[in-house]
């Protein structure tokens, strides 16, 4: 057997975490530039060719410049922070002020530069990350139709499950998920309305972390509703999220909900996190699908053993709101893109939810080959945030999520979060009948604006299957301290092995 050492010598870059990989670039054993270069070989080789994931959308041109500016840094004795010369990717809704585009997919947009930095990829660069390029996304983060086909944009095209190909990576942040699980890079931005880190993160063996609303900016994240938008950490490991959500956190005078946010505790990894802390069951989220279920049986047993206190089952009805979330967003939709396209593209062709709607109309074969824009027609048909149908509705929304939902069911039972699976297994891509979703958990903390991590916990057929962690405002160290215990303790995460189609997996 070979020494410790050799052995971690031996595993490519890629394969390596990010904590390994800033430990390997604080000692000298890496660079940054040699980091970057083993992303950029792996990317053509998974992502361009090979099994062609298609998770990228576009790579930064100035990325191998500003890694050899970092290592410079570094020999200066300059060190931005933890993730000094460590690639980050970026989905393609968030906004960066370099030669790269952002688009969230469109072809409408096709062209867009923005003329600076969303505050979360300034509070990047500023810790010393290079932001590798954008990855695709479920085109408008998939607000555009009911019908739309996950991890399919207009400018990107469709991104593929690595698990097996065949298979969709659900979305909105598709691209990110799929290409860290790939281990095109060790660390991804996604961002979150309803399940959109959560969803991708768990069908592609990932951690995902949405953080409480207001941790984290909104500013320059090409919007869907400010009520529930968020960015935040995909990686292959607890630790990796909390070392990137600790950068991206940060108070913005762009964006006024942040200065409500405490500041974050220093977040330190301890296996026993899980020792006497009280976890609810939501059955009511589960899958129904007896195979799925029992690896979420098995997470449950092992959380026991672990010393956590298993409170179950406990009663969060999944229709805590009716229609109340989905008015919400279309309202917030046309009102919040308005005032992007203003700050972030002035001059540019596309200046209203109405722009968006005639270029998609005139462009339609390339647009809408696949499914149309309902939820974009919808949206331009409303009034204004003023209206009162949106002010009761937004009221029933929080009302039913929090002081009639989650918080009710954590203080009836002194909980320390909530637990279920995050959602069932990966569905066939079908681009003609759209997304075969089988339900998630994502629902009550993202119209909360609660914290919500999700963890690999083991495979169905092949197939992802991950436990959600769901807490009160604020609680993301709590959930990621427990999230870590659990991970350390089942090792649940495998590699994928990127399968032509389902009929191969076993």
């Amino acid at each position: 057997m070979l020494p410790l050492s050799t052995q971690a010598a031996s595993v490519p870059l890629t394969e390596r975490s990010a904590t390994e990989l800033a430990a390997d670039l604080t000692s000298g054993r890496v660079t940054a530039e040699a980091l970057l270069v083993a992303c950029l070989e792996r990317i053509e080789a998974v992502d361009r060719r090979g099994p062609k994931i298609n998770s990228i959308i576009e790579l930064n041109p100035d990325a191998k410049a500003q890694a050899k500016a970092l290592d410079a840094e570094r020999r200066a004795g300059k060190i931005r922070g933890p993730l000094h010369g460590l690639p980050v990717l970026l989905k393609d809704n968030i906004a960066t002020g370099d030669r790269m585009q952002t688009t969230a997919g469109s072809l409408a947009l096709s062209g867009l530069h923005a003329p600076r930095d969303a505050h979360v990829a300034a509070q990047l660069r500023a810790a010393g990350a290079v932001i590798l390029g954008k990855t695709n996304l479920s085109e408008w983060a998939n607000s555009r139709s009911p019908r739309s086909t996950s991890g399919w944009s207009g400018r990107g095209g469709l991104t593929r499950n690595p698990y097996a190909l065949d298979r969709n990576c659900s979305g909105s942040s598709s691209g990110s998920a799929a290409a860290i699980a790939a281990e095109l890079a060790p660390l991804a931005v996604g961002t979150e309305t309803d399940g959109s880190i959560v969803s991708p993160a768990s069908i592609c063996g990932l951690v995902g972390l949405k953080p409480t609303l207001g941790r984290v900016s909104r500013d320059g994240i090409i919007p869907l509703a400010h009520s529930q938008d968020t960015a935040g950490p995909m990686t292959r490991t607890v630790a990796d999220c909390a070392l990137l959500y600790t950068a991206m956190c940060g108070k913005d005078a762009n964006d006024a909900i942040t200065a409500d946010a405490p500041a974050p505790a220093m977040w330190t990894p301890d296996p026993s996190a899980l020792k006497g802390k009280r976890l609810g069951v939501a059955r009511n989220y589960f899958t129904g699908y007896d195979q799925a279920d029992a690896v979420i049986e098995a997470s449950l047993k092992r959380l026991s053993e672990l010393g956590a206190v298993i409170v179950d089952p406990v009663d969060l009805p999944r229709d805590l709101f009716g229609d109340a979330e989905s008015q919400v967003l279309f309202f917030e939709l046309k009102a919040d893109l308005a005032v992007w396209f203003k700050t972030f593209a002035p001059g540019f062709r596309i200046q209203t939810l109405a722009d968006v709607i005639a270029f998609n109309k005139a462009h339609a074969k390339e647009e809408m080959p696949w499914f149309g824009q309902e939820g974009f027609e919808r949206a331009e048909a409303l009034g204004g945030l003023d209206t009162p149908a949106y002010l009761e509705a937004l009221k029933q929304s929080k009302e039913g999520s929090q002081a009639n939902g989650l918080d009710k069911v954590m203080n009836e039972h002194e909980l320390d979060a909530l637990i279920a699976p995050t959602g069932g297994l990966a569905w066939l891509t079908d681009p003609i009948a759209g997304d075969h979703f089988s339900g998630s958990f994502s629902t009550p903390a993202a119209v909360a604006g609660y914290p919500h991590l999700t963890v690999p916990a083991g495979l169905v057929h092949g197939l992802p299957l991950s436990l959600s962690f769901v807490g009160r405002a604020w609680s993301e160290n709590l959930l990621l301290s427990m999230g870590y215990a659990f991970e350390q303790a089942t090792k649940a995460r495998h590699r994928p092995r990127y399968l032509a189609n389902t009929r191969l997996l076993g």
